[in-house]
């Protein structure tokens, strides 16, 4: 849905999957944004994907040079390491459709604001991330922190504003690759049909939101 959101608004994007490429289409730090995503490996998953220290440091050099910044699930887990925050297992995994509420500082927040005062999102992690010293808390859920800013130029959210329909049926056709969505006793056929009734309207979202994100280059 971002990449969607990318081409209506103007914006050519390129694609660097860190696990297959080493080196980047072109110089991180040149770029008018970098948008950071989700996978199914975890941040303290260092060991098993090396990538991801590589990831970090990159993280807070575009962090201190000021370059506009979004990261999604994981990849808002990874921003909030770069800065110097905590992420860590959650209390409890949020897995498919759960209501978030925006906080007051959410409302007036340029990315998240028309969200206010509450919604409902697509999830899917066993994660969290603290609030970043010195960042904006945008949005909660019963479990976590749902999105923070840091300054101008830094956005963290937690749940899959990104994610296209076909994407997340496929990763509940996957889901007993999560142990955590197993142990919790995911009922997939529920989800796939909550999913049908509700991504139109999240994707709808989910586009808006990116547009919003681009919209504060400027």
């Amino acid at each position: 849905m971002f990449a969607e959101a990318m081409r209506s608004h103007g914006v050519e994007h390129d694609i660097w999957l860190l696990p297959e490429a080493d080196r980047p289409p072109a110089d991180p730090l040149g770029y008018d944004a970098v948008l950071v995503f989700g996978g199914a490996m975890h941040v303290d998953h260092e060991d098993r994907h090396p990538w991801l220290g590589g990831e970090k440091a990159l993280l807070r050099e575009l962090i201190q040079q000021r370059v506009p910044l979004l990261g999604v699930c994981l990849g808002a887990q990874l921003v909030a390491q770069a800065t110097g925050a905590v992420a860590q297992r959650a209390s409890e995994p949020e897995i498919g459709w759960h209501d978030v509420e925006v906080t007051p500082e959410g409302a007036t927040d340029p990315v998240l604001a028309p969200l206010a005062p509450r919604f409902t999102a697509f999830q899917w992690h066993s994660y969290e991330f603290t609030l970043p010293s010195g960042a904006t808390p945008l949005a909660r859920s019963d479990v976590c922190l749902q999105a923070f800013r840091l300054r101008d130029h830094v956005w963290g959210i937690q749940f899959h504003a990104e994610v296209s329909e076909q994407d997340a049926q496929a990763w509940i056709d996957d889901y007993r690759s999560d142990e955590d969505a197993v142990r919790i006793g995911l009922d997939p056929e529920a989800l796939r049909a909550r999913t049908r009734r509700s991504i139109k309207a999240w994707n709808d979202a989910g586009r808006a939101l990116c547009k919003r994100f681009l919209a504060t280059r400027a």
